[in-house]
């Protein structure tokens, strides 16, 4: 799927996530910024994985969590719309899943290979989809929104994400060696 989704598909809050997506095959572009993000963090200790660049921000590893969070239900709210699920689908509380994920008890490599994992999982359901899958609608996130936006709010969301942890977390002078 090449085409980006119109800003009619999706709610105007997601505008900032689907805007960071280049042109492109969309699946293809999934794999490869996985990729890029496990490149950033692989090498990092459990103990990096704890910095928070401020006291009230998330740490390394929460973040990757919100990251693992994010894509699975992103990915379920994908395939019930994809599927035609008439009954819309709430919001999450992302606040709420990092209290009670305990994300800073896990390792890093662990959280790595989870996020892997679920990726995996994605690709596998976006290669599955047929061309009507990907403009189907659902109503979920508080609006209508279609599977191709959904894709693209992912794909965004990690990038987002991946640039506040270069720039914040390891571009920042106080990061641990």
């Amino acid at each position: 799927m090449k085409e980006s989704p119109k800003v009619s598909e999706y709610d105007a809050y997601f505008e900032k996530y689907v805007n960071l997506v280049p042109k492109g095959d969309i699946v293809q572009q999934l794999e490869e910024q996985h990729k890029e993000t496990d490149s950033l963090l692989n090498e990092l200790t459990d103990a990096q994985g704890l910095f928070r660049y401020s006291p009230e921000k998330w740490s390394i590893k929460e973040v990757i969590g919100h990251l693992i969070d994010t894509e699975r239900i992103l990915t379920y709210t994908l395939l019930c719309t994809a599927r035609g699920e008439p009954v819309p689908l709430p919001r999450y509380d992302k606040d709420v899943y990092i209290q009670h994920a305990e994300f800073d008890k896990q390792s890093m490599k662990g959280l790595l290979a989870h996020f892997a994992t679920s990726r995996k999982a994605t690709m596998h359901l976006l290669q599955s989809l047929q061309s009507k899958d990907w403009v189907r609608t659902g109503i979920a996130l508080n609006s209508k929104v279609t599977v191709r936006a959904y894709v693209y709010i992912l794909a965004g969301h990690e990038l987002h994400h991946r640039k506040i942890i270069k720039g914040l977390y390891i571009g920042s002078s106080s990061f641990p060696e």
